[in-house]
Protein backbone atom coordinates (compact mmCIF):
# COMPACT_ATOMS: atom_id res chain seq x y z
CA UNK A 1 0.00 0.00 0.00
CA UNK A 2 1.33 3.20 -0.54
CA UNK A 3 2.65 5.15 2.28
CA UNK A 4 0.67 8.05 3.98
CA UNK A 5 3.36 10.40 2.39
CA UNK A 6 1.90 9.32 -1.48
CA UNK A 7 -1.81 10.19 0.24
CA UNK A 8 -0.94 13.75 1.03
CA UNK A 9 0.96 14.53 -2.04
CA UNK A 10 -2.14 12.98 -4.18
CA UNK A 11 -4.01 15.22 -2.46
CA UNK A 12 -1.94 18.20 -3.20
CA UNK A 13 1.26 18.91 -4.17
CA UNK A 14 3.98 20.86 -6.61
CA UNK A 15 3.38 24.44 -7.21
CA UNK A 16 0.05 24.55 -5.98
CA UNK A 17 1.64 24.36 -2.20
CA UNK A 18 2.28 28.06 -2.30
CA UNK A 19 -0.80 29.23 -2.24
CA UNK A 20 -1.16 27.10 1.15
CA UNK A 21 1.26 28.00 2.30
CA UNK A 22 0.48 31.73 2.27
CA UNK A 23 -3.05 31.15 3.38
CA UNK A 24 -1.88 29.40 6.73
CA UNK A 25 1.02 32.26 7.17
CA UNK A 26 -1.74 35.33 7.11
CA UNK A 27 -4.14 32.98 9.72
CA UNK A 28 -1.06 32.50 11.29
CA UNK A 29 0.54 29.17 13.30
CA UNK A 30 -2.44 28.39 15.19
CA UNK A 31 -5.09 27.84 12.11
CA UNK A 32 -2.97 24.64 11.24
CA UNK A 33 -5.04 21.80 12.61
CA UNK A 34 -3.19 19.48 14.87
CA UNK A 35 -4.39 16.38 12.96
CA UNK A 36 -2.87 17.81 9.65
CA UNK A 37 0.18 18.83 10.67
CA UNK A 38 2.38 16.21 9.82
CA UNK A 39 0.81 16.34 6.50
CA UNK A 40 1.24 20.02 5.79
CA UNK A 41 4.52 20.25 7.03
CA UNK A 42 5.47 17.41 4.70
CA UNK A 43 3.97 19.14 1.47
CA UNK A 44 5.79 22.80 2.95
CA UNK A 45 9.04 21.34 2.03
CA UNK A 46 8.23 21.33 -1.92
CA UNK A 47 8.99 25.08 -1.29
CA UNK A 48 12.04 24.54 0.83
CA UNK A 49 9.70 24.92 3.98
CA UNK A 50 11.54 22.69 7.24
CA UNK A 51 9.45 22.28 10.67
CA UNK A 52 12.05 22.67 13.04
CA UNK A 53 12.24 19.29 15.80
CA UNK A 54 10.39 19.24 19.36
CA UNK A 55 10.56 22.51 21.66
CA UNK A 56 10.80 24.30 18.59
CA UNK A 57 6.87 24.07 17.29
CA UNK A 58 6.06 27.22 14.92
CA UNK A 59 9.65 27.36 13.67
CA UNK A 60 10.58 26.66 10.46
CA UNK A 61 14.25 26.33 8.41
CA UNK A 62 13.91 28.03 5.10
CA UNK A 63 16.60 26.39 2.28
CA UNK A 64 17.53 28.37 -0.73
CA UNK A 65 19.24 26.07 -3.63
CA UNK A 66 20.75 28.56 -6.38
CA UNK A 67 21.71 25.68 -9.02
CA UNK A 68 25.93 24.65 -8.76
CA UNK A 69 25.59 27.48 -5.34
CA UNK A 70 26.02 30.32 -7.96
CA UNK A 71 24.27 33.39 -6.23
CA UNK A 72 24.81 36.35 -8.67
CA UNK A 73 25.86 39.74 -7.46
CA UNK A 74 23.18 41.07 -5.22
CA UNK A 75 21.96 37.49 -4.21
CA UNK A 76 24.67 36.91 -1.18
CA UNK A 77 23.40 40.71 0.49
CA UNK A 78 20.03 39.66 0.33
CA UNK A 79 20.30 36.41 2.21
CA UNK A 80 22.19 38.13 4.68
CA UNK A 81 19.86 41.10 5.24
CA UNK A 82 16.89 38.11 5.25
CA UNK A 83 18.92 36.36 7.74
CA UNK A 84 19.66 39.45 9.75
CA UNK A 85 15.81 40.70 9.76
CA UNK A 86 13.73 36.74 10.01
CA UNK A 87 16.66 34.17 11.17
CA UNK A 88 16.53 35.30 14.63
CA UNK A 89 15.35 32.46 17.52
CA UNK A 90 14.41 32.97 21.23
CA UNK A 91 17.80 31.89 22.52
CA UNK A 92 21.26 32.66 21.46
CA UNK A 93 23.71 30.31 19.85
CA UNK A 94 27.27 30.96 22.20
CA UNK A 95 29.39 30.23 19.33
CA UNK A 96 27.48 32.18 16.55
CA UNK A 97 24.93 34.35 18.54
CA UNK A 98 21.42 35.18 16.86
CA UNK A 99 21.53 35.74 13.24
CA UNK A 100 23.53 33.47 10.58
CA UNK A 101 23.35 31.46 7.69
CA UNK A 102 24.44 27.70 6.87
CA UNK A 103 25.91 27.07 3.99
CA UNK A 104 25.16 23.13 3.04
CA UNK A 105 27.24 20.05 1.78
CA UNK A 106 24.38 20.76 -1.31
CA UNK A 107 25.93 24.54 -2.31
CA UNK A 108 22.37 25.95 -0.78
CA UNK A 109 21.95 27.97 2.16
CA UNK A 110 19.43 27.42 5.20
CA UNK A 111 17.80 30.27 7.46
CA UNK A 112 16.47 29.54 10.68
CA UNK A 113 14.43 30.20 13.16
CA UNK A 114 11.71 31.88 10.26
CA UNK A 115 8.22 31.88 11.45
CA UNK A 116 5.50 30.93 8.77
CA UNK A 117 3.84 34.16 9.16
CA UNK A 118 7.45 35.53 7.38
CA UNK A 119 7.31 33.49 4.51
CA UNK A 120 5.64 34.86 1.51
CA UNK A 121 7.65 38.17 2.40
CA UNK A 122 10.48 36.38 2.34
CA UNK A 123 9.65 34.56 -1.06
CA UNK A 124 8.75 37.81 -2.85
CA UNK A 125 12.24 39.20 -1.37
CA UNK A 126 14.08 36.48 -2.44
CA UNK A 127 12.08 36.75 -6.01
CA UNK A 128 13.21 40.32 -6.37
CA UNK A 129 16.64 39.15 -6.78
CA UNK A 130 15.82 35.52 -8.77
CA UNK A 131 16.34 33.46 -6.04
CA UNK A 132 13.86 30.61 -5.04
CA UNK A 133 13.01 27.63 -2.40
CA UNK A 134 11.33 26.14 -5.14
CA UNK A 135 12.21 22.30 -4.50
CA UNK A 136 14.71 22.80 -2.05
CA UNK A 137 13.70 19.57 -0.18
CA UNK A 138 10.63 17.22 -0.81
CA UNK A 139 10.07 14.27 -3.01
CA UNK A 140 11.63 15.90 -6.37
CA UNK A 141 14.48 17.47 -8.02
CA UNK A 142 16.51 18.90 -5.17
CA UNK A 143 19.29 21.85 -5.56
CA UNK A 144 21.68 20.35 -8.69
CA UNK A 145 24.77 20.41 -7.29
CA UNK A 146 28.38 20.86 -9.63
CA UNK A 147 31.41 22.35 -10.35
CA UNK A 148 31.66 25.92 -7.77
CA UNK A 149 34.06 27.34 -10.17
CA UNK A 150 32.55 26.08 -12.99
CA UNK A 151 32.77 28.78 -16.05
CA UNK A 152 36.05 30.41 -14.17
CA UNK A 153 38.47 26.99 -13.51
CA UNK A 154 41.61 26.42 -15.81
CA UNK A 155 40.86 22.37 -15.18
CA UNK A 156 37.38 22.76 -16.91
CA UNK A 157 36.64 20.18 -20.17
CA UNK A 158 32.94 21.50 -20.42
CA UNK A 159 30.97 24.24 -18.49
CA UNK A 160 29.19 22.13 -15.95
CA UNK A 161 27.36 25.28 -14.82
CA UNK A 162 25.58 25.99 -18.16
CA UNK A 163 24.23 22.13 -17.77
CA UNK A 164 23.20 22.73 -14.00
CA UNK A 165 21.16 25.79 -15.38
CA UNK A 166 19.01 24.72 -17.85
CA UNK A 167 18.62 21.80 -16.07
CA UNK A 168 17.04 23.93 -13.24
CA UNK A 169 15.20 25.83 -15.88
CA UNK A 170 13.70 22.56 -17.13
CA UNK A 171 12.67 20.32 -13.82
CA UNK A 172 12.27 23.00 -11.63
CA UNK A 173 8.50 23.41 -10.98
CA UNK A 174 8.34 21.00 -13.96
CA UNK A 175 5.23 19.26 -12.92
CA UNK A 176 5.82 15.90 -14.99
CA UNK A 177 9.22 15.66 -12.63
CA UNK A 178 7.52 17.04 -9.53
CA UNK A 179 6.16 14.07 -7.28
CA UNK A 180 8.91 11.09 -7.32
CA UNK A 181 9.03 8.74 -5.15
CA UNK A 182 11.55 10.55 -2.96
CA UNK A 183 14.32 13.40 -3.54
CA UNK A 184 16.77 13.45 -6.80
CA UNK A 185 19.64 14.34 -6.47
CA UNK A 186 21.45 15.24 -9.85
CA UNK A 187 25.41 16.24 -9.83
CA UNK A 188 26.99 17.89 -12.63
CA UNK A 189 31.53 17.97 -13.38
CA UNK A 190 33.19 19.25 -16.10
CA UNK A 191 36.51 19.53 -14.65
CA UNK A 192 39.29 17.20 -13.62
CA UNK A 193 39.12 17.20 -9.89
CA UNK A 194 35.48 15.60 -10.06
CA UNK A 195 33.97 18.37 -7.31
CA UNK A 196 30.21 17.71 -8.68
CA UNK A 197 30.69 14.57 -6.01
CA UNK A 198 28.90 12.81 -8.85
CA UNK A 199 29.91 9.42 -7.04
CA UNK A 200 27.29 9.94 -4.84
CA UNK A 201 24.01 11.53 -6.58
CA UNK A 202 21.20 9.65 -7.89
CA UNK A 203 22.21 10.86 -10.96
CA UNK A 204 25.78 12.49 -12.35
CA UNK A 205 26.98 14.06 -15.47
CA UNK A 206 31.19 13.66 -15.43
CA UNK A 207 32.87 14.89 -17.85
CA UNK A 208 34.23 12.47 -21.30
CA UNK A 209 35.05 13.05 -24.69
CA UNK A 210 33.47 10.07 -27.48
CA UNK A 211 34.41 10.70 -31.43
CA UNK A 212 31.34 11.05 -33.35
CA UNK A 213 30.92 10.80 -36.94
CA UNK A 214 34.59 11.13 -37.16
CA UNK A 215 35.25 14.42 -34.16
CA UNK A 216 35.91 14.32 -30.93
CA UNK A 217 32.75 15.77 -29.13
CA UNK A 218 33.34 16.57 -25.38
CA UNK A 219 29.52 15.86 -23.07
CA UNK A 220 29.62 13.11 -20.52
CA UNK A 221 29.37 9.55 -18.76
CA UNK A 222 26.08 8.87 -17.23
CA UNK A 223 25.67 6.90 -13.35
CA UNK A 224 22.90 6.71 -11.38
CA UNK A 225 22.41 5.21 -8.29
CA UNK A 226 24.94 6.60 -5.80
CA UNK A 227 24.17 7.96 -2.13
CA UNK A 228 25.16 7.72 1.43
CA UNK A 229 22.15 8.03 3.76
CA UNK A 230 21.49 5.39 6.84
CA UNK A 231 23.79 2.65 6.60
CA UNK A 232 23.31 1.58 3.07
CA UNK A 233 25.53 3.41 1.30
CA UNK A 234 26.51 3.38 -2.60
CA UNK A 235 28.76 4.78 -4.91
CA UNK A 236 26.59 5.59 -7.87
CA UNK A 237 27.14 3.40 -11.07
CA UNK A 238 28.01 3.40 -15.05
CA UNK A 239 24.98 2.69 -17.56
CA UNK A 240 27.34 2.61 -19.98
CA UNK A 241 25.84 5.86 -21.84
CA UNK A 242 27.41 9.02 -23.07
CA UNK A 243 25.16 12.17 -23.51
CA UNK A 244 26.44 15.33 -25.71
CA UNK A 245 26.02 18.85 -23.91
CA UNK A 246 22.61 19.23 -26.54
CA UNK A 247 21.49 15.85 -25.28
CA UNK A 248 22.25 15.65 -21.86
CA UNK A 249 18.55 17.35 -20.57
CA UNK A 250 17.00 14.98 -22.00
CA UNK A 251 18.79 12.03 -20.87
CA UNK A 252 17.85 13.79 -17.48
CA UNK A 253 14.36 14.07 -17.71
CA UNK A 254 14.29 10.34 -18.85
CA UNK A 255 15.63 9.07 -16.01
CA UNK A 256 13.74 10.99 -13.04
CA UNK A 257 10.43 10.00 -15.29
CA UNK A 258 11.95 6.37 -15.47
CA UNK A 259 12.65 6.83 -11.16
CA UNK A 260 9.14 8.14 -10.99
CA UNK A 261 7.41 5.91 -12.68
CA UNK A 262 9.33 2.42 -11.01
CA UNK A 263 10.82 3.95 -7.67
CA UNK A 264 9.19 2.12 -4.71
CA UNK A 265 6.31 4.05 -3.23
CA UNK A 266 5.45 1.55 -1.01
CA UNK A 267 8.14 1.69 1.53
CA UNK A 268 10.04 4.83 1.96
CA UNK A 269 12.75 3.37 3.18
CA UNK A 270 13.12 1.81 -0.33
CA UNK A 271 12.18 4.57 -2.21
CA UNK A 272 15.58 5.79 -3.88
CA UNK A 273 17.48 5.24 -6.94
CA UNK A 274 20.36 3.42 -5.45
CA UNK A 275 17.78 0.53 -4.73
CA UNK A 276 15.99 0.34 -8.19
CA UNK A 277 19.79 -0.07 -9.34
CA UNK A 278 20.59 -2.86 -6.77
CA UNK A 279 16.92 -4.24 -7.91
CA UNK A 280 17.63 -3.78 -11.61
CA UNK A 281 21.04 -3.34 -12.36
CA UNK A 282 22.78 -0.85 -14.56
CA UNK A 283 21.91 -2.75 -17.47
CA UNK A 284 18.25 -3.00 -17.04
CA UNK A 285 18.23 0.70 -16.50
CA UNK A 286 19.88 1.73 -19.62
CA UNK A 287 17.47 -0.99 -21.54
CA UNK A 288 14.42 0.90 -20.21
CA UNK A 289 15.82 4.02 -20.20
CA UNK A 290 16.49 3.42 -23.92
CA UNK A 291 13.13 1.88 -25.03
CA UNK A 292 10.87 4.05 -22.76
CA UNK A 293 12.24 7.36 -22.53
CA UNK A 294 14.30 8.78 -25.29
CA UNK A 295 14.10 8.77 -28.48
CA UNK A 296 16.88 8.88 -30.02
CA UNK A 297 19.99 6.13 -30.02
CA UNK A 298 21.84 5.84 -27.07
CA UNK A 299 25.77 6.64 -27.39
CA UNK A 300 27.77 4.22 -25.49
CA UNK A 301 30.10 5.53 -22.74
CA UNK A 302 33.17 7.72 -23.65
CA UNK A 303 36.90 7.93 -22.62
CA UNK A 304 36.39 9.31 -18.95
CA UNK A 305 38.31 13.10 -18.61
CA UNK A 306 38.73 13.19 -14.66
CA UNK A 307 41.92 12.38 -14.72
CA UNK A 308 43.18 13.70 -11.31
CA UNK A 309 40.00 13.31 -9.47
CA UNK A 310 40.83 14.69 -6.61
CA UNK A 311 37.90 16.78 -4.64
CA UNK A 312 37.71 15.01 -0.98
CA UNK A 313 40.12 11.94 -2.37
CA UNK A 314 41.79 11.66 1.10
CA UNK A 315 45.06 12.74 -0.43
CA UNK A 316 48.09 13.23 1.44
CA UNK A 317 47.98 16.81 -0.10
CA UNK A 318 45.02 17.12 -2.13
CA UNK A 319 44.22 20.81 -1.27
CA UNK A 320 41.56 20.30 -3.93
CA UNK A 321 38.53 21.99 -2.37
CA UNK A 322 38.72 25.41 -4.46
CA UNK A 323 39.75 27.41 -0.70
CA UNK A 324 42.99 29.70 -1.45
CA UNK A 325 43.68 32.02 -4.31
CA UNK A 326 43.24 30.65 -7.56
CA UNK A 327 43.69 32.26 -11.08
CA UNK A 328 40.96 32.05 -13.11
CA UNK A 329 40.91 31.04 -17.01
CA UNK A 330 40.29 34.98 -17.55
CA UNK A 331 43.38 36.34 -15.58
CA UNK A 332 41.22 36.99 -12.71
CA UNK A 333 41.44 35.31 -9.38
CA UNK A 334 38.72 33.15 -7.79
CA UNK A 335 39.06 33.66 -3.86
CA UNK A 336 38.04 30.60 -1.81
CA UNK A 337 37.30 30.99 1.81
CA UNK A 338 37.26 28.66 4.38
CA UNK A 339 33.61 28.57 6.84
CA UNK A 340 34.19 26.35 9.26
CA UNK A 341 31.22 24.26 9.87
CA UNK A 342 29.60 26.38 7.18
CA UNK A 343 28.27 28.82 9.45
CA UNK A 344 28.56 32.67 8.69
CA UNK A 345 27.32 35.27 11.44
CA UNK A 346 25.46 38.25 10.04
CA UNK A 347 27.98 40.86 10.87
CA UNK A 348 31.01 38.77 9.33
CA UNK A 349 28.58 37.95 6.10
CA UNK A 350 27.91 41.48 5.49
CA UNK A 351 31.69 41.97 5.45
CA UNK A 352 32.42 39.48 3.31
CA UNK A 353 29.03 40.89 0.78
CA UNK A 354 30.98 44.36 1.00
CA UNK A 355 34.25 43.06 0.05
CA UNK A 356 32.93 41.11 -2.86
CA UNK A 357 30.93 44.15 -4.04
CA UNK A 358 34.34 46.36 -3.50
CA UNK A 359 37.39 44.03 -4.51
CA UNK A 360 35.58 41.65 -6.91
CA UNK A 361 32.18 41.32 -9.21
CA UNK A 362 30.04 40.79 -5.77
CA UNK A 363 29.53 36.89 -6.98
CA UNK A 364 29.82 34.62 -4.13
CA UNK A 365 29.89 31.18 -4.73
CA UNK A 366 29.44 27.60 -2.42
CA UNK A 367 30.70 24.60 -2.66
CA UNK A 368 29.81 21.44 -1.06
CA UNK A 369 32.56 21.42 1.47
CA UNK A 370 30.27 24.76 3.03
CA UNK A 371 32.98 26.92 2.66
CA UNK A 372 32.34 30.16 -0.31
CA UNK A 373 34.10 31.31 -2.78
CA UNK A 374 34.58 35.07 -4.68
CA UNK A 375 35.31 35.43 -7.88
CA UNK A 376 36.22 37.73 -10.31
CA UNK A 377 38.86 39.27 -8.84
CA UNK A 378 41.36 41.20 -10.50
CA UNK A 379 44.89 41.13 -9.73
CA UNK A 380 45.26 44.77 -9.00
CA UNK A 381 42.70 44.28 -5.79
CA UNK A 382 43.79 40.59 -4.53
CA UNK A 383 46.28 42.11 -2.14
CA UNK A 384 43.33 44.47 -0.73
CA UNK A 385 40.84 42.17 -1.04
CA UNK A 386 42.57 39.69 1.66
CA UNK A 387 44.06 42.37 3.88
CA UNK A 388 40.03 42.92 4.77
CA UNK A 389 40.20 41.37 8.92
CA UNK A 390 36.82 39.19 8.24
CA UNK A 391 39.39 37.13 6.58
CA UNK A 392 41.28 36.58 9.08
CA UNK A 393 38.42 34.44 10.81
CA UNK A 394 37.48 33.39 6.69
CA UNK A 395 40.33 32.20 5.89
CA UNK A 396 41.99 31.24 2.13
CA UNK A 397 44.72 30.00 4.15
CA UNK A 398 43.25 27.74 6.76
CA UNK A 399 44.96 25.33 9.39
CA UNK A 400 43.76 21.63 7.88
CA UNK A 401 41.75 20.69 10.80
CA UNK A 402 39.96 23.55 10.39
CA UNK A 403 40.20 23.41 6.87
CA UNK A 404 38.77 19.88 6.50
CA UNK A 405 35.59 20.03 8.58
CA UNK A 406 32.02 19.28 7.97
CA UNK A 407 29.33 19.25 10.54
CA UNK A 408 25.80 18.48 9.97
CA UNK A 409 22.52 20.93 11.39
CA UNK A 410 22.68 18.39 14.69
CA UNK A 411 20.18 18.59 17.61
CA UNK A 412 20.47 22.14 17.61
CA UNK A 413 17.53 21.87 14.83
CA UNK A 414 17.19 18.78 13.27
CA UNK A 415 14.53 15.85 14.72
CA UNK A 416 16.73 13.15 13.33
CA UNK A 417 19.84 14.27 14.75
CA UNK A 418 21.14 11.89 17.98
CA UNK A 419 23.87 14.68 19.33
CA UNK A 420 24.87 18.51 19.39
CA UNK A 421 27.15 18.76 16.34
CA UNK A 422 28.26 21.87 14.87
CA UNK A 423 29.40 23.95 18.29
CA UNK A 424 31.14 20.24 18.94
CA UNK A 425 32.79 20.41 15.71
CA UNK A 426 34.20 23.97 15.72
CA UNK A 427 35.82 23.33 19.44
CA UNK A 428 37.09 19.98 17.98
CA UNK A 429 38.78 21.48 15.54
CA UNK A 430 40.24 24.58 18.05
CA UNK A 431 41.58 21.66 20.17
CA UNK A 432 43.13 19.63 17.63
CA UNK A 433 44.72 22.81 15.85
CA UNK A 434 46.56 23.73 19.61
CA UNK A 435 47.03 20.42 20.37
CA UNK A 436 47.97 17.78 17.62
CA UNK A 437 50.78 18.17 14.96
CA UNK A 438 49.87 16.36 11.66
CA UNK A 439 52.46 14.02 10.05
CA UNK A 440 54.94 15.45 8.15
CA UNK A 441 53.53 15.68 4.51
CA UNK A 442 49.85 15.44 5.62
CA UNK A 443 48.89 18.76 4.52
CA UNK A 444 44.96 17.88 4.54
CA UNK A 445 42.41 16.12 7.06
CA UNK A 446 39.15 15.76 6.45
CA UNK A 447 36.91 15.01 9.66
CA UNK A 448 32.80 15.02 9.20
CA UNK A 449 30.45 14.77 12.28
CA UNK A 450 27.10 13.67 11.01
CA UNK A 451 24.54 13.80 14.25
CA UNK A 452 23.10 10.70 13.08
CA UNK A 453 22.99 8.11 9.77
CA UNK A 454 21.49 10.28 7.40
CA UNK A 455 24.74 11.44 6.35
CA UNK A 456 23.90 15.00 5.74
CA UNK A 457 27.80 15.79 6.66
CA UNK A 458 29.33 13.00 3.98
CA UNK A 459 30.65 10.59 7.08
CA UNK A 460 31.72 7.88 5.19
CA UNK A 461 33.74 10.00 2.53
CA UNK A 462 36.62 11.54 5.51
CA UNK A 463 39.50 10.49 6.38
CA UNK A 464 37.75 10.18 10.16
CA UNK A 465 33.99 9.78 10.13
CA UNK A 466 31.91 10.68 13.14
CA UNK A 467 28.20 9.34 13.66
CA UNK A 468 26.07 10.45 16.19
CA UNK A 469 25.29 7.74 18.68
CA UNK A 470 24.63 7.43 23.05
CA UNK A 471 26.32 6.05 25.49
CA UNK A 472 26.89 5.61 29.47
CA UNK A 473 29.86 7.14 30.63
CA UNK A 474 29.76 6.69 35.06
CA UNK A 475 26.35 5.52 34.86
CA UNK A 476 24.82 8.57 33.00
CA UNK A 477 23.81 9.01 29.33
CA UNK A 478 25.95 10.78 27.34
CA UNK A 479 26.55 11.70 23.93
CA UNK A 480 28.42 9.44 21.67
CA UNK A 481 29.90 8.96 18.67
CA UNK A 482 31.00 6.01 16.17
CA UNK A 483 33.90 6.40 14.57
CA UNK A 484 35.08 5.70 10.73
CA UNK A 485 38.42 5.73 9.14
CA UNK A 486 39.59 6.26 5.45
CA UNK A 487 37.11 7.17 3.14
CA UNK A 488 37.46 9.41 0.65
CA UNK A 489 36.35 9.83 -3.74
CA UNK A 490 38.97 10.21 -6.26
CA UNK A 491 40.43 7.56 -8.34
CA UNK A 492 39.36 4.47 -6.24
CA UNK A 493 36.38 5.34 -3.82
CA UNK A 494 36.05 4.27 -0.95
CA UNK A 495 33.84 4.39 2.18
CA UNK A 496 34.87 4.78 5.55
CA UNK A 497 35.13 1.83 7.72
CA UNK A 498 33.59 2.09 11.32
CA UNK A 499 35.84 0.89 13.30
CA UNK A 500 34.94 1.71 16.92
CA UNK A 501 31.55 2.46 18.24
CA UNK A 502 29.90 4.44 20.62
CA UNK A 503 32.84 6.61 22.12
CA UNK A 504 31.95 9.62 24.38
CA UNK A 505 32.35 12.46 22.75
CA UNK A 506 34.74 13.72 24.93
CA UNK A 507 37.36 11.42 24.73
CA UNK A 508 36.66 11.45 21.00
CA UNK A 509 39.42 14.63 20.12
CA UNK A 510 42.26 12.43 22.62
CA UNK A 511 41.18 9.47 19.78
CA UNK A 512 41.92 11.35 17.02
CA UNK A 513 45.18 12.62 18.89
CA UNK A 514 46.02 9.26 19.84
CA UNK A 515 45.11 7.96 16.08
CA UNK A 516 47.51 10.54 14.50
CA UNK A 517 50.02 9.59 16.32
CA UNK A 518 49.80 5.65 15.86
CA UNK A 519 49.53 7.04 12.14
CA UNK A 520 53.15 8.55 12.34
CA UNK A 521 54.99 5.77 14.38
CA UNK A 522 53.52 2.87 11.82
CA UNK A 523 53.29 4.43 8.19
CA UNK A 524 55.40 3.79 5.77
CA UNK A 525 57.22 6.75 4.61
CA UNK A 526 55.38 8.96 2.65
CA UNK A 527 51.74 7.13 2.49
CA UNK A 528 48.60 9.38 3.39
CA UNK A 529 46.26 8.38 5.62
CA UNK A 530 43.75 6.72 3.41
CA UNK A 531 46.36 4.46 1.76
CA UNK A 532 47.31 3.40 5.55
CA UNK A 533 43.91 2.65 6.34
CA UNK A 534 43.39 0.71 2.96
CA UNK A 535 46.59 -1.71 3.91
CA UNK A 536 44.62 -2.69 7.24
CA UNK A 537 41.54 -4.68 8.49
CA UNK A 538 39.19 -2.96 10.94
CA UNK A 539 40.45 -4.91 14.23
CA UNK A 540 44.31 -3.06 13.39
CA UNK A 541 42.14 0.00 12.37
CA UNK A 542 40.70 -0.21 15.72
CA UNK A 543 43.68 -0.54 17.67
CA UNK A 544 44.56 2.53 16.57
CA UNK A 545 42.03 4.52 18.25
CA UNK A 546 42.41 4.83 21.70
CA UNK A 547 39.74 7.22 23.19
CA UNK A 548 41.30 9.48 25.64
CA UNK A 549 39.75 12.36 28.03
CA UNK A 550 42.11 15.38 27.79
CA UNK A 551 41.58 18.72 28.72
CA UNK A 552 39.03 18.94 25.86
CA UNK A 553 35.59 20.10 27.86
CA UNK A 554 32.56 19.08 26.56
CA UNK A 555 29.81 21.61 27.80
CA UNK A 556 27.05 18.88 25.45
CA UNK A 557 27.65 15.68 26.97
CA UNK A 558 24.12 15.41 28.29
CA UNK A 559 21.18 14.15 25.91
CA UNK A 560 20.54 17.09 23.70
CA UNK A 561 17.97 15.94 21.96
CA UNK A 562 16.38 15.54 25.01
CA UNK A 563 16.81 19.71 25.41
CA UNK A 564 14.49 22.42 23.32
CA UNK A 565 17.51 24.09 22.36
CA UNK A 566 20.56 22.69 23.17
CA UNK A 567 22.52 26.05 23.84
CA UNK A 568 19.56 27.54 26.21
CA UNK A 569 19.78 28.82 29.96
CA UNK A 570 16.89 26.70 31.12
CA UNK A 571 17.02 23.97 27.99
CA UNK A 572 14.28 21.18 29.42
CA UNK A 573 11.38 20.69 26.87
CA UNK A 574 9.21 22.20 29.24
CA UNK A 575 11.23 25.65 29.36
CA UNK A 576 10.52 25.98 25.81
CA UNK A 577 9.09 29.15 24.37
CA UNK A 578 7.47 27.54 21.51
CA UNK A 579 5.05 27.73 19.78
CA UNK A 580 4.91 31.51 19.33
CA UNK A 581 2.76 33.75 17.18
CA UNK A 582 4.88 36.46 14.71
CA UNK A 583 5.58 38.85 17.24
CA UNK A 584 7.40 36.04 19.68
CA UNK A 585 4.81 35.43 22.15
CA UNK A 586 4.01 32.37 23.16
CA UNK A 587 0.67 30.62 22.45
CA UNK A 588 -0.33 29.04 25.41
CA UNK A 589 -1.53 25.50 25.58
CA UNK A 590 -4.98 24.51 25.65
CA UNK A 591 -4.08 22.03 28.41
Amino acid sequence: MPTDVEHWKDELYGTEIRAEIERFAGEGWESIPDDERDAWFERFKWFGLYHQRAGQESYFMLRIGPPSGVLEPGQFRRLVELADEFSRGPAENPEFGNGWLDVTTRQAIQLHWIRLEDVPELFDRLEEVGLSTVQACGDSWRNIVGCPVAGKDKHEHVDAGALATELNETFKQNEAHSNLPRKWKVSVTGCDEGCGQGDINDLSFEPAEKELDGEMVTGYNVRVGGGLSRNEPRFARDIDVFATPEQAVDVAGGLSALFRDHGDRENRYNARMKFLVDEWGPEKIRETLQAEYVDFDLETAGDDLRESYSYNAGDADGKHDHVGVHEQVDGNFYVGLNVLVGRIGVDDAYEIADAAEEYASGEVRLTQRQNIILTDVPDENLDALLEETVFEEYSPDPHPFQRGSIACTGTEFCSLSIVETKNRQVRYARWLKENVDLPDGVEDFHIHLSGCTASCAQPQIADVSLRGMKTRKNGDPVEALDIGLGGGLGENPQFASWVAERVPADEVPGAIANLLENFAAARDGTESFREFVLERDDEELADLIEPEETDYDDPYLHNTKRTWYPYAEDDDLEASPAPARADGTPIPSDD
